[in-house]
């Protein structure tokens, strides 16, 4: 049986524990978070408050990183110094930067696995989608659209302040509530050519980091994108992916994939109940997928070097905002 810690009793924990103790594989043995008050929080785990401590004193298999963003490069390389595999939370990274440092620490440990949790990949909706677009049945994708029009109160960056600030956090709506969008963009479009990009705060949070930002796109392909996103709506709504191709058109919007202007419903994906319908259900595919390829020794995973294009993606857009020119996405 393979065992498992987890370093972070935030929200997103909350997702993965589950998962964890669901599978018969798998044993969690023990759970990190510097706040003590979350000690009884996970029963028959041991508790910790230094990571450095329970790696030390723990037989591990995998751990979970489920930190602020400037903490993932520095847990996920205390843990693959150790020999144990990580599932690390969303962003690979602060930026390409530090995501290239984590992409060499993948290449110098072979031996070692490390999956990102783009769980969207996983999703039923954009596994029939890319299927179909690949497939060429219906032509080369001409076009690619992508929004994400959600709402994150003042107190969302006061109650955790990482949040809004550039250091630990590495940016806002884009890092945070949109990276997935724009790995999915990517994965269909193909390799990049240039991006043209612009970021803003149009709510006075007064924080650091932007709340929106939008961006056309060029693939090498020919193809273009449109990418939207804000956390200035007045709700969380669907996020929204659309696919046109010489032949047809394809969208994902609630959860549902439809093809042609008539909405023909073709699948829909699997939904988690609770209020945060946006995290989707895939965290569980995603999960227990990793920790199949930790017990046959497969590869078929999210690596670091597949996460790494949204990072540059997210890289592009800043610097394309700040200089307010096109950006060859072969600078990155």
């Amino acid at each position: 049986m393979l065992k498992a810690a987890v370093i972070g009793l935030g929200d997103i924990s909350k997702i993965h524990i589950p998962v964890i103790q669901a599978n018969p594989e798998v044993k969690l043995v023990a759970v990190c978070d510097i706040d003590e008050a979350l000690k009884d929080s996970v029963s028959s785990a041991n508790f910790y408050t230094d990571y450095h401590e329970m790696l030390e004193k723990e037989k591990l298999d995998c751990v979970h990183i489920c930190l602020p963003h400037f903490l993932h490069y520095p847990a996920t390389k205390a843990c693959v110094e150790k020999g144990i595999h990580v599932f690390q939370e969303k962003p690979l990274s602060l930026n390409t930067k530090e995501g290239l440092e984590l992409a060499n620490l993948e290449e110098n440990n072979k031996d070692i696995k490390i999956c990102v949790c783009f769980q969207n990949r996983y999703n039923e909706t954009f596994e029939m989608l890319q299927e179909l677009v690949d497939s060429g049945e219906y032509g080369k994708v001409t076009g690619i659209k992508g929004l994400v029009a959600w709402f994150r109160p003042k107190d969302y960056y006061s109650v955790k302040p990482w949040r809004g600030k550039m250091k630990e956090a590495g940016g806002g709506v884009m890092i945070n509530q949109s990276i997935h969008t724009l790995d999915l963009m990517q994965l269909l479009g193909g390799e990049l050519e240039s991006i043209r990009g612009s970021i803003d705060q149009l709510l006075d949070y007064g924080i650091e980091v932007e709340d929106t930002a939008t961006a056309h796109i060029k693939f090498k392909n020919g193809a273009t994108g449109l990418f939207f996103a804000t956390n200035a709506n007045a709700e969380n709504s669907s996020v929204e992916l659309e696919v046109i191709l010489e032949k047809e058109k394809f969208t994902i919007k609630d959860s549902i994939l439809t093809r042609g202007q008539y909405k023909e419903v073709l699948t829909e994906d699997t939904k988690m109940p609770g209020s945060k319908f946006y995290y989707g259900a895939s965290h569980m595919k995603l999960i227990n997928q990793f920790y199949s390829c930790i017990a046959n020794d497969t590869q078929d995973y999210v690596h670091v070097k597949d996460a790494l294009t949204s990072m540059k993606m997210i890289d592009a857009i800043r610097q394309s905002s700040k200089e307010k020119k096109v950006i060859k996405m072969g600078e990155f």
